[in-house]
């Protein structure tokens, strides 16, 4: 019991750590929540000249013909929620900096209850008022977080008022530079969150690691009543058992079952229902074991090859942020289509659409925080806020069966700052999730001409092994793969984690003509052959699924700002290496079996 109080009080100590944040409430969109989603009036503050003690939090509105106010939301365009500004406004595509959004709405409180605001993602800093009064702050593009708001919300002309600022600096995570758009707003669903004065905030129900058949985990209350009873039910698996929770609300949760495990396979999701004396909340939940020996993946107790891809949170087809369950349902239909049985979802968690979706489908997840490239390794400002975002992610997808691997970083550079740095975070999520695997992807070094070595000593902290390599792309041309050889100095599983290149859909050529899709696709041949020749390969994921937006692919009438690894063009069209992966994973599908 003490463990569990330890690891929620780490839960709620970091996901409050940050301005004057409550602890995240899981499973929101189980609770009926009111949308705040639509039209939302913004000011457009490239000076942040709205931050002064009399700002445009406040709303302030003429008295008189002759009082002075400088602004005025009234009279200022709109832009959707969620939505990313970028996308919206031609004259916003390259902005940089502070937005004011604005959103008015009425609000008939029930009796004893609680009211939060609740923000799926906001990039990067958001500072969010209520009727004049400042609720919060929240860092970090790409989790979620709520803040309370029961004493300050009133039964008509609410005015919420969020200031979004995605200005890169040093000292962030992600840093200044990312091979990724920075779109920037509130770039998910908005919501109103009404709960019982004392409520169930968080869950944790998963299997043990290494057990079939024995669930565990722990539930937590939020309120002044806090010593309750908890009653655990998952009535298709005869499950109908009452806990105790102590007088900080905590109870552990430790009880036998008979079920039918989650796998890409057959996708089985049972309803859990948490009933607190005051409070009851419900979820799709799956039950899955996943664990490593020696160069093997087991999912439940048996070796699996994970046929991947990489998905950035680009919307396909309108372009822009991804945020709806559209998105995730046409991103993840193309990765089932390809043969994947698994998704690297990166550099950052995606929206919660993507992983329940993937739940729902049978696609393993790798979820990733935006540790990456060369962030401040040795400043304690940036370690907290890298392990906040770990948090945020572990907190809202730790009942997600999908979610296998927690990711750490990627491509960081080697060094004592940086190898303290991403050990903390591994020590950290394996306090918060005992139950999945802890990776990041990282690079390798030749020795020789033709030998490349696995062996970043980071690999000693994780249970799976990620690498990074672009043969055929930037190191060589594709040819250059037929020689290559592999080795690793560590017993662990190793997923390709990224490979590919750049082809621009419809422009052809012979296959050594760089940007046609026949050089993608004989790049992808040779990459394949390599692969087969890896003894301790256990997953491949090419970058990318889909061509997404940088800011650092400039070639024109070529990238246009466009990164075209993609598989599949932003507008949907597949590409031939498309087919030439779909063949490979075909073959692997039959090798190592139907998972």
């Amino acid at each position: 019991m003490r463990k569990i109080l330890i690891l929620i009080a780490l839960l709620t100590i970091a996901t409050a750590a940050r301005g004057q944040q409550s602890s995240l409430i899981q499973n929101v969109g189980a609770r009926s929540p009111i949308s705040l989603d639509g039209q939302w009036k913004v000011i457009i503050d490239p000076y942040d000249t709205g931050s002064s003690d009399n700002g445009f939090f406040k709303d302030a509105q003429p008295k008189s013909k002759s009082e002075f106010v400088e602004y005025s939301f009234d009279t200022s365009e709109s832009l959707s929620v969620p939505g990313d500004w970028n996308t919206q406004r031609e004259r916003l595509f390259f902005y940089e900096g502070a937005v004011w959004y604005k959103k008015s709405f009425d609000y008939q409180r029930q009796a004893n209850s609680r009211l939060f605001v609740y923000f799926g993602a906001a990039n990067y800093l958001a500072d969010v008022y209520l009727n004049g009064a400042k609720v919060g702050r929240h860092e970090g593009g790409f989790t979620p977080f709520n803040f309370e708001i029961t004493n300050l919300v009133r039964e008509q002309d609410n005015t919420l008022i969020v200031k979004i600022d995605n200005k890169r600096f040093r000292e962030a995570v992600p840093t200044v530079v990312t091979d990724w758009w920075n779109y920037g707003g509130l770039t998910r669903q908005v919501m109103l969150v009404e709960v019982p004065q004392t409520f169930v905030q968080d869950y944790f129900i998963q299997l043990r690691k290494g057990a079939n058949n024995r669930i565990v985990g722990w539930v937590k209350l939020n309120g002044q009543q806090a010593a309750q009873k908890i009653r655990i039910q998952i009535p298709e698996a005869n499950v109908d058992t009452t806990f105790q929770t102590d007088t900080n609300g905590a109870a552990t949760i430790d009880l036998n079952a008979n079920l039918t495990l989650w796998s890409p396979q057959q996708p089985k999701l049972y309803e859990v229902i948490i009933s607190s004396e005051s409070d009851t909340i419900r979820d799709q939940i799956g039950f899955r074991t996943i664990e490593v020996k020696g160069p093997d993946i087991l999912l439940n107790g048996k070796p699996i090859f994970l046929r991947g891809v990489c998905i950035h949170e680009e919307a396909p087809i309108r372009g822009g942020r991804a945020f709806s369950q559209d998105d995730a349902r046409i991103l993840l239909g193309w990765a089932k289509e390809l043969g994947c049985n698994f998704v690297r979802l990166a550099h950052y968690p995606h929206n919660e659409f993507m992983v329940r979706e993937a739940d729902r489908l049978g696609l393993m997840v790798w979820s990733e925080v935006p540790v990456y490239w060369g962030i401040q390794f040795d400043n304690p400002v940036t370690l907290g806020n890298a392990q906040n975002q770990l948090t945020e992610m572990i907190a809202r997808d730790k009942n997600r069966s999908a979610v296998i691997f927690w990711s750490m970083a990627n491509e960081t550079p080697q060094g004592e700052a940086r190898l303290s740095f991403i050990s903390k975070l591994a020590e950290l999520t394996r306090t918060l999730d005992p139950t999945r695997l802890v990776t990041a992807a990282m690079l390798h070094h030749y020795e020789g001409q033709t030998t490349q070595v696995i062996d970043d000593p980071l690999s000693e902290y994780l249970d799976v092994i990620g690498c990074n390599e672009y043969i055929g792309w930037y190191d060589g041309l594709p040819a250059k793969a037929d020689n290559m050889e592999w080795k690793t100095r560590y017993q662990k599983p190793v997923v390709m984690s990224e490979f590919g290149g750049e082809a621009q859909y419809g422009r052809h050529g012979d296959d050594l003509t760089r940007w046609t899709e026949e050089y993608q696709e004989n790049m992808y041949r040779h990459q394949i052959a390599m692969l087969k020749r890896i003894p301790f390969l256990r997953g491949t994921a090419p970058w990318i699924l889909m061509d997404f937006r940088s800011p650092r692919r400039l070639l024109p009438q070529i990238q246009d700002y466009y990164n075209r690894k993609g598989l599949v063009s932003s507008r949907g069209e597949k590409k031939k290496a498309f087919y030439v992966m779909q063949e490979f994973y075909r073959e692997m599908r039959q090798r190592f079996g139907s998972e």
